[in-house]
């Protein structure tokens, strides 16, 4: 079994911090751990209030938030507590007992348009996955049971996933007022049925063969660092609402030149130049006070 990572993420409170991994901690539930006393249904929370730094433990999904106290700055101690959470995870180790709940909730599925006029989002009531995926191919979905039976509809084209919501982009060749009935219906029995969307074993994102895995957070530049957490507390959220993603892949500081992918209904999008130059562009010219930066996207 491919072991867990865990990846650190700033959040806009400096006190609180985010350790995100690439699988689901807990069955789409979400808890919160102001002492230790108040932690005795989750032995990994107990553990982190041991740390006297730690101040509060909310855990949810794929993610661990730590608050701290004022004694130490997150730069001193994060990459120890995660090293921590991530073996942790590794062993085998509970993360809540809290009791699974036996009443099923009711799955809602609806449709949202993108910008993309190939695009339809498809949000659900549920989380879905822990990180995103995106299939160009029925070759791409080995690991996605559920993209799988997607690619056998005609009409799908390419299919995107992302936390709670699914982006399917559809040949020309039908109308979405033809098709979105069926799509709704389809993902609505397919996700209560409580199958497989993306299997255990899958990595933690799906890519064309050709792109090479990217350096870590850590591992990044400082201007590189900045970049990201612009997009991730920025730009992320509204591209996500448009059923779209975007993701970091390079800067070179002699070109000033920053590289993004762009996946989903992003992809191939009409406005998407648009976005990118007047949108992104400018944010990062602003915030990183350089007017020599350039964006430049490709297509996921």
């Amino acid at each position: 079994m491919e072991k867990t990572t865990i990846s650190i993420q700033k959040t806009s409170n400096p006190t609180i911090l985010k350790f995100e991994a690439d699988k689901f901690l807990t069955n789409h539930e979400s808890f919160e751990f102001r002492n230790i006393d108040e932690a005795k249904n989750s032995p990994l929370a107990q553990q982190l209030f041991y740390l006297p730094f730690i101040k509060k433990v909310y855990i949810s999904g794929n993610f661990i938030a730590l608050e701290r106290y004022d004694i130490v700055e997150w730069e001193d101690v994060q990459q120890e507590v995660s090293e921590q959470i991530e073996d942790y995870i590794n062993a085998g180790k509970p993360v809540v007992t809290e009791e699974k709940l036996t009443k099923k909730i009711p799955i809602t599925i609806y449709a949202e348009s993108t910008p993309n006029p190939s695009v339809l989002k498809f949000m659900a009531n549920k989380r879905l996955v822990a990180t995103s995926y995106e299939f160009v191919s029925l070759e791409d979905t080995k690991y996605s049971p559920l993209a799988t039976e997607l690619f056998h509809l005609p009409f799908v084209k390419s299919v995107f996933f992302d936390e709670n919501f699914i982006s399917i982009t559809k040949y020309d060749v039908a109308d979405w007022s033809e098709i979105t009935m069926e799509l709704r219906d389809f993902l609505r029995q397919y996700i209560e049925s409580e199958k497989d969307i993306v299997l255990e074993n899958a990595p933690k994102s799906v890519s064309k063969p050709e792109q090479k895995k990217e350096k870590t957070y850590e591992n990044q530049d400082d201007i590189s660092k900045e970049i990201i957490t612009i997009l991730d507390e920025y730009v992320k959220p509204a591209v996500a609402s448009d059923g779209g993603n975007i993701e970091f892949r390079s800067y070179n500081p002699e070109t000033k030149k920053v590289m993004v992918v762009l996946q989903g209904a992003c992809s191939g999008c009409p406005s998407s130049t648009y976005t990118l130059k007047n949108g992104i562009e400018n944010m990062l010219k602003e915030m990183l006070k350089d007017a020599e930066l350039t964006v430049e996207a490709i297509n996921g």
